[in-house]
């Protein structure tokens, strides 16, 4: 990060040292170095007084590092799309292969214990929902592009956006088909 950098660079500026900073940001000096050393990050309070101190923006101050953060927050979002993802899928999985043969074994027992994977996998599947809403990804394209690390570009995005439309229309068929598939499996065990 370059906040360390930048007040290490003020404080020699002004020529003051670690302990006489720290007495003005009512601070220790072993906090003054942590923060110099990017092992740590000043509170907000800390960095209004920093700021006031030295006659810098806040903007200027942190410049850089909020871009560090923001890199550090997709990556986040990425991992945790991904786990949901995978987590998910088990479900779905574990909810199609597993209902048929715990209602037939057990009744409806079995379906007690089928509809626990089911509402985790439903669960799940909001969550993803939630996060491709945050990061406004809608088709196939941009959910790989995405996981990937990478952005589609405006081009890329406005093609995406026109299939939009008829790929609402297939999913809905493909869901429907889905559907009328287990059914008939069904009726035909029970």
């Amino acid at each position: 990060m370059e906040l360390g950098k930048r007040l290490k660079d003020l404080r020699n500026r002004m020529g003051m040292t670690q302990d006489e900073l720290a007495e003005r940001l009512f601070v220790s000096r072993q906090t003054i170095s942590s923060w110099e050393n990017d092992k740590s990050y000043p509170d907000i309070h800390s960095l209004l007084m920093i700021s006031e101190l030295f006659s810098v923006s806040l903007d200027t101050l942190v410049k850089g590092d909020i871009e560090v953060m923001k890199e550090k927050i997709d990556q986040e979002t990425i991992r945790t799309f991904k786990k949901n993802s995978n987590i998910y899928a088990a479900l779905l999985l574990i909810c199609l292969v597993s209902f048929v043969p715990l209602y037939k074994w057990l009744s409806w027992w079995g379906l007690a214990i089928w509809i626990p994977f089911f509402a985790l996998a439903i669960f799940f599947c909001v969550r993803l929902e939630k996060i491709k809403k945050e990061q406004d990804i809608h088709s196939y394209k941009e959910i790989v592009a995405f996981m990937n690390g990478e952005k589609l570009d405006d081009i890329g995005k406005a093609r995406e956006e026109g299939k939009r439309n008829y790929q609402k229309v297939i999913a809905f068929l493909a869901a429907a088909l889905f559907t009328a598939l287990v059914l008939w499996i069904i009726s035909l065990i029970v």
